[in-house]
């Protein structure tokens, strides 16, 4: 008898609680912030600070995790310089496309392009497109005199794609060779990129 009792006083206390409130909350919403949005009066406002410890707690621990996940990722990716070439740095890197890559696909001659701006552009190489392709014992076109042609409008255009819209073509990659004809290996051991015609790409 004295359980069905508790029961029942259960029951009627629960028919005459007052109601719960219920609103949306947003990724770095504070409890305030989130009561003047739904513009609840002062009396409802007392209600909920005084009942909802935990809700306000939650929105804490949410601007907390918001504000730890921005910091973590707040650091953009450094951008790629845009590199500006003088005619003559045009030029001669046409040359030295046509040299090494000229019965290669149109393809290949941008990727052979891209690999000097790739040093250009790196910390382990020089600076400027003359000191790159002169750099002494890195390109055989330079040691054989075929440096000294004049290039063929499809090297120069080649060229000219590799500082525009096909400048991502051969990412990361420095190197590049024919392995059925290089005599050196050394370039074996190197991690590929990409294969192009007859020229591996290697990092």
């Amino acid at each position: 008898m004295k359980n069905l009792t508790m029961v029942f006083l259960l029951l009627v206390s629960l028919l005459f609680a007052s109601p719960a409130f219920a609103f949306p909350m947003k990724h770095g919403d504070t409890l305030s912030n989130s009561l003047i949005v739904h513009k609840l009066n002062q009396q409802e406002m007392k209600a909920v600070t005084l009942q909802n410890d935990e809700l306000d707690l939650h929105s804490i621990r949410v601007k907390a995790s918001t504000t730890k996940h921005h910091t973590s990722s707040e650091s953009p990716k450094k951008e790629s310089v845009k590199l500006r070439l003088s005619n003559k740095e045009i030029d001669l890197l046409a040359r030295l496309v046509r040299a090494e890559a000229q019965t290669e696909p149109y393809e290949g001659k941008i990727a052979v392009a891209c690999v000097v701006l790739n040093r250009v552009e790196s910390k382990k190489f020089p600076d400027t497109i003359k000191e790159v392709i002169y750099d002494p014992g890195q390109f055989q076109p330079v040691s054989n005199g075929e440096i000294n042609k004049p290039a063929d409008k499809e090297s120069i255009k080649a060229v000219k794609a590799a500082l525009s819209e096909q400048r991502q073509l051969a990412p990361g990659a420095l190197f590049f060779y024919n392995p059925a004809i290089a005599k050196s290996r050394w370039l074996d051991s190197r991690k590929t990129t990409m294969v192009i015609g007859r020229h591996v790409f290697k990092k």
